[in-house]
């Protein structure tokens, strides 16, 4: 456990902010009276998230509009918040893209995409942030991986393959940098009600377009984000969200991982089925 975080005048940096679980985080750190960067890549959602955040209590908002796959973008944008609203004290990496096909059926390029945006993009970032918090001796660090970091699950492979590698990145940075006064958090949600099935990439790179049942069925994104928020104030350096079955498979997959693996093939198959 750590010392649980104080919102209150902290500067806090939210990427993916322009909906979903970022933008309900970013609300309830604005009640709480943090001072907050917004990124992402639409410029329209994230002045409307930064208005709700004003109106939240937020002393401060600053809209930094970012892509994460343009990393030679990373050290202005970090300039920028630093220069706008003081040194950073929480990055909280949530950018992120997901994804819906058999692995046989999927272009390549929707890997590369995948460890781009979900990987690559929150390596360089928290690589251009790093410095500043290691010369004041604190900070945090924050990134929004899944369940489907602990656990392969069908339809998935190169997000699974994303969330397992930013997982792996982010627990062993944390080794690393505790002894410069840095704490690192990761966050495992399940099933959350947002878009992201909708914006998840097909077989051929194009957005799916509609949610799934899974989804839908979900975890609400609000309650999701008092969780998180809760998650930080009480030092939790991993916060486990969700309330579906999805969340029993990470005890499974300790105890008992063949019956996590024959339980995923079985759904695999009826995915198949239905496809």
């Amino acid at each position: 456990m750590y010392a649980g975080f104080d919102f209150r005048d902290k500067v806090v940096w939210i990427t993916g902010a322009s909906s979903g679980i970022g933008e309900a985080v970013a609300e309830r750190a604005a009640a709480r009276g943090a001072k907050l960067a917004l990124s992402a890549r639409d410029e329209t959602q994230l002045a409307r998230v930064a208005a709700a955040c004003e109106a939240a209590g937020a002393p401060a908002v600053q809209v930094i509009p970012l892509d994460v796959t343009d990393f030679d973008a990373m050290p202005s944008a970090v300039a920028t918040v630093v220069n706008t609203l003081g040194p950073i004290d929480l990055l909280l990496n949530n950018a992120g893209i997901s994804q819906r096909s058999f692995c046989a059926d999927t272009s390549f390029d929707v890997y590369r995409q995948m460890m781009e945006v979900n990987v690559l993009g929150q390596i360089a970032l928290t690589q251009a942030v790093l410095p500043q918090m290691i010369e004041r001796g604190a900070g945090h660090l924050a990134v929004t991986a899944s369940v489907a970091g602990k656990v392969g699950a069908p339809m998935r492979t190169g997000y699974c393959a994303a969330k397992h590698a930013v997982m792996g990145f982010f627990d062993s940075l944390r080794t690393e940098v505790a002894a410069h006064g840095i704490e690192v958090t990761t966050i495992t949600p399940g099933f959350i009600r947002t878009n992201v099935a909708k914006n998840a990439l097909g077989s051929d790179g194009k957005a799916v377009g509609a949610s799934d049942a899974d989804i839908d069925g979900g975890m609400d994104v609000g309650d999701c984000a008092d969780v998180i928020i809760a998650g930080f104030e009480a030092g939790t350096p991993e916060i486990a969200v969700g309330t579906g079955p999805e969340m029993g498979l990470l005890q499974v997959k300790r105890d008992d991982p063949i019956a996590a693996f024959k339980a995923l093939e079985q759904m695999a198959r009826q995915l198949r089925g239905s496809a």
